[in-house]
């Protein structure tokens, strides 16, 4: 394998020129950048990006940590989405951007500030991850930029921001568009009890409900952790003893779940049943009928979030939180029942 002693050499240059060369350094004539170049592709040679980090003086390589992404539904698009966001908002900076796909069980075997230190990454952008999870409860105490989606930071470690839709006001505008429909039979299909989405989007549905005179002791929950399958066999059990008029559900796959247990019940949608989802995935414009739910741009978050990560990073900003525009999707999958 060729070194940069062996592209220094075959260059006719000192090996700090070509250091030069791929540090970006202007004083580095474009005639021996682009011999350098050619030279490296005819050797082979690909510099060591982690190398070249460590003996900079500033961290170039910022770090995207998704957690469960290898576990999620292929209708899910949301982790790839991000993705695009932060790849499209990073590559038009110096920096480089690590991926790191784990699980719970991988937090376990690898801490978090270990995996940033190895790879000497200035600042990393958390995904998935769940306030219970081992991975939070060390950045909480790291000097390490980071940024959470999905999180509230309220910690004292400013070196922490987050970015997130108004998931509470996004559920409050969902239940009232349910309940200003007459809606006041209602199943709630909720998620995973430990995320702080679905903590938040409770919240809004409590509030939806109180304005409307009514408790959360008034609707049916089906807790089903942000599960299709979960969704339909709690749906397809609870079809079987009653008929709610809507189902709220806090995700879309799920509402993919109830939507396909209501059809096998040999109900219509929204005749029978109305139903309503969360995120917009890109098959809920195409369900029979396409799905009520509200929008998340998931690749603006990205954006958003690898913007923040920067300004931590090299402004020193205080603890922050970002909200980014969602938007409620009217489409056919709810009925206006009778005034009461």
């Amino acid at each position: 394998m060729a070194t940069i002693k062996d592209v220094a050499k075959k260059a006719g240059v000192s090996i700090s020129v070509v250091s030069k060369t791929y540090n970006n350094y202007v004083d580095v004539s474009e005639e021996t950048r682009q011999r350098i170049f050619a030279v490296a592709k005819e050797l082979d040679y690909t510099p060591n990006i982690v190398a070249k980090n460590l003996s900079s003086k500033k961290q170039m390589t910022l770090g995207l940590i998704s957690s469960g992404v290898l576990n999620d539904n292929e209708k899910d698009n949301n982790a790839f989405d991000i993705f695009k966001g932060v790849y499209r908002e990073i590559s038009e900076t110096r920096f480089e951007l690590s991926i790191n796909l784990i699980d719970s069980q991988k937090q376990k075997q690898q801490s978090y500030v270990q995996y940033c230190r190895e790879r000497n990454i200035g600042g990393a952008i958390l995904q998935g991850i769940r306030t219970d999870d081992q991975y939070y409860k060390e950045l909480l105490n790291t000097n390490i930029p980071c940024v959470v989606l999905d999180i509230m930071n309220e910690t004292e470690n400013g070196l922490i921001g987050s970015v997130s839709i108004d998931n509470a006001l996004a559920s409050k505008e969902m239940a009232l568009y349910l309940l200003e429909r007459n809606h006041r039979n209602l199943a709630v299909v909720s998620g995973t009890k430990e995320t702080y989405v679905n903590k938040e989007r409770m919240k809004g549905l409590e509030e939806a409900l109180h304005a409307h005179g009514m408790k959360l002791d008034d609707v049916d929950f089906l807790d089903a952790d942000f599960s299709e399958e979960a969704a339909y066999e709690l749906s397809k059990m609870y079809l079987q003893k009653t008929q709610p008029t809507a189902f709220f559900c806090f995700s879309d796959l799920m509402a993919f779940g109830v939507i396909k247990a209501i059809k096998e019940a040999g109900l219509r949608i929204p005749e029978d049943i109305s139903v309503t989802g969360f995120d917009d995935l890109i098959f809920s414009s195409y369900t029979q009928p396409p799905l009520t739910t509200i929008k998340q741009d998931f690749v603006e978050i990205g954006k958003v979030a690898a913007r923040l990560l920067q300004d931590i990073k090299e402004n020193n900003l205080e603890r922050q939180h970002i909200w980014v525009k969602h938007q409620l999707m009217a489409r056919e999958s709810v009925k206006t029942l009778p005034s009461v």
